[in-house]
């Protein structure tokens, strides 16, 4: 025994004896324009071998501790070549190895599948060419594909920022999912409208993002619900056994003055803090070397915090975390020990590859293992969404998903960074997960998403959320949905209870906008179809004459197989944009302003400027504050940034 303790106490000197022997690596790497690179992955490697790896901070620094020695450097960025450099390491020295990365440059050659937009796409297939580092070294440069996951995503490339902001200033690759926008449809060919709704609110904050950095958004990120429903609104609450209550409004429409607008709007049902049954969450975060900026990990820390603090004794946190493997970093943990959970997280740090699936896949495994029947089971995945290791692309996860999330266990993913943020992957994980996506860009978003609507994030009280209108073709010629374009479903789907469709949290509110082309208008967005030969106009005239459209939802219980369902019915009673509330005026200044970031051929005659003037005069009691910087916004990009045609 005591010469264990004597080898033991060998160990750990000539351990301290090598630490404090130890130097260091530092530098930064820029691009030919001097430009800081952040998140650039720096590999250390010795004979041969990789024995450590780090990454860049938004302002291009990297530092990492080594032993005495001769080491093989490697600084690599995605779209960026690859370069290698040799240090030498001396005890309590510092070798400072500088890098400067070359853009890849993609082929002029068009992509055949879409019109590629100089500065907004970079499209082309792969290319391969030879280039040499400042040692001399040959390597094989890799233009990749713009298309990752399929031929409707595609990468973004953010122009540079007119804002002194390394994290936006600096070329980057982001990856968006193309989408059509719907068109409107005529009633006499599409009398049923069924879509699966929707609660995810990451677009709003990532717009947000990009105008707070002087410059728009690429078209694809404005994804219009998700920054209708970011605001909460005043909608009458349920007052039966239903988790949901409908509210409908019909006004004129202020971008297109012979068009109607239809606002349905969903309340769910409020439920106090301390009434939530017990959560299981499980951490699941990325610690990639990807993750080392401050708008990533630390920020991400930051945010986890926040909600540990507000944990009630009942409630459980486990910590799984991932790079180039997955492993559990803290047990399932009461939150009466708030310490050791906060504690866990302040250790956490970035380095490595990205083995995502690896992570989901243990993170599951320890949710079930510390499964609460009848509670709030569910992983929160945060991450910048770059999965570069074992099962990446998004049809292998989205199977992965689907098959956990039947053991009642829900996903949730919050996104976090700049650069090579993966949008479409994010919205697409949570939404196979039965869960919510959220994107974090400040503390402030952090404590909104985490701790003020803890709720409406966290705890599911409806799934497989389905609506579906049938407009009267009397009142009706054509109708078009503003944004859902990826929530769309057949019109069959709506009693498949087979079919998966949208989750509704404790308190959340939910608003669908339709734009209406009222009949005998003439309109060019009228398709005109055949007469129908067994349904005639008659039968709506003669016994529904004052409706103007019936609403139908289904859902189910958390824990349920079976859907509920129930109606609303519109009655033909229009008002005046000056007559609707505050809460419509708003919503409809949010949907104008995604159709003019858009571009949108549906915006009509709406300018920026009937954009302030809708929110401006619809704020509204605002406690906190939101509805104020979205106008704020609105302003910036009316007096900053110039709206050009896409």
């Amino acid at each position: 025994m005591k010469m264990r303790i004597i080898l033991l106490l060998s160990t750990v000197f000539i351990s301290l004896q090598a630490l404090a022997q130890s130097g260091k690596i530092t530098g930064k790497v820029t691009d030919e324009h001097k430009r800081a690179i952040p998140g650039a992955t720096i590999d250390i490697h010795q004979s041969g071998r990789k024995i450590t790896s780090t990454s860049t901070g938004a302002n291009g620094i990297y530092t990492i501790s080594v032993n005495p020695g001769t080491y093989e450097v490697f600084a690599s960025r995605s779209s960026f070549t690859k370069k290698r450099l040799v240090a030498t390491v001396t005890a309590k020295n510092t070798s400072t190895i500088n890098f400067t990365l070359t853009r890849v440059q993609s082929p002029a050659a068009k992509d055949k599948r879409r019109e590629v937009k100089e500065g907004d796409i970079s499209a082309a297939g792969a290319v391969s060419t030879q280039i040499e580092d400042a040692k001399g070294i040959s390597y094989e440069r890799h233009a990749a594909k713009s298309i990752t996951m399929d031929e409707n995503v595609y990468n973004y490339a953010p122009p540079p920022s007119p804002i002194d902001n390394a994290q936006f200033y600096n070329p980057s690759i982001e990856e968006y999912k193309k989408v059509a926008e719907n068109d409107f449809m005529n009633v006499q060919a599409n009398p049923l409208s069924t879509m699966s709704i929707d609660v995810d609110r990451g677009s709003y904050a990532n717009v947000r993002r990009f105008i707070q950095s002087g410059q728009l958004p690429p078209a694809d990120a404005v994804r219009v619900e998700e920054m209708i429903n970011y605001f909460n609104y005043n909608y009458p609450t349920p007052t039966n056994d239903d988790p949901i209550a409908i509210n409908t409004t019909l006004t004129d429409c202020p971008w297109k003055k012979e068009h109607k607008l239809l606002k349905i709007g969903m309340q769910a049902k409020k439920i106090s803090y301390d009434k939530l049954p017990a959560s299981n969450l499980v951490f699941l975060i990325d610690v990639s070397g990807s993750m080392y900026s401050q708008d990533k990990l630390p920020l991400l820390i930051s945010s986890m915090k926040l909600l540990v603090n507000n944990l009630r004794n009942e409630d459980r946190v486990s910590i799984v975390t991932y790079a180039g493997n997955a492993g559990v970093v803290l047990p399932s943990t009461p939150g009466s020990k708030k310490e050791k959970i906060i504690a866990a997280l302040e250790k956490l740090s970035a380095g490595g590859s990205t083995a995502g699936a690896e992570g989901i896949l243990t993170a599951y495994k320890v949710a079930q293992e510390n499964f609460i029947r009848g509670g709030n089971n569910r992983i929160i995945l945060s991450t910048d969404g770059d999965f570069n290791v074992g099962v990446s692309s998004d049809n292998e996860l989205e199977d992965l998903i689907t098959k956990e999330r039947e053991k009642g266990i829900f996903l949730s993913c919050l996104g976090f960074g700049t650069g090579n943020f993966k949008d479409a992957k994010m919205e697409m994980l949570a939404d196979k997960g039965n869960g919510n996506y959220s994107y974090i860009d400040n503390i402030d978003e952090g404590k909104k998403t985490l701790v003020n609507e803890f709720g409406g994030t966290l705890f599911t009280i409806a799934k497989d959320v389905k609506a579906q209108i049938e407009f009267n073709p009397t009142k009706v010629q054509s109708y078009r949905l503003v944004g859902y374009e990826n929530r769309m479903l057949n019109a069959e789907d709506f009693k498949d209870d087979k079919k998966d469709a949208g989750e509704l949290g404790a308190g959340h509110t939910v608003t669908f906008i339709y734009e209406i082309i009222p009949t005998g208008i003439y309109d060019k967005n009228v398709r005109p179809v055949n007469e129908l030969k067994y349904r005639t106009i008659e039968e709506s005239v003669d016994f529904f004459n004052n409706e103007f459209a019936t609403i139908k939802f289904r859902y189910k219980k958390p824990d349920g197989h079976r859907s509920t369902e129930m109606a609303h019915t519109v009655k033909d009673n229009t008002l005046s944009i000056g007559e609707a509330n505050e809460d419509t005026r708003f919503a409809y200044s949010i949907a104008l302003f995604g159709m003019i970031l858009k571009d949108s051929k549906f915006k009509g005659n709406g300018t920026i400027q009937d954009v302030l003037d809708l929110a401006k005069n619809s704020k509204g009691e605002d406690e906190d504050g939101y509805r104020a910087e979205f106008v704020k916004l609105v302003k910036d990009v009316k007096d900053n940034i110039s709206i050009t045609k896409r």
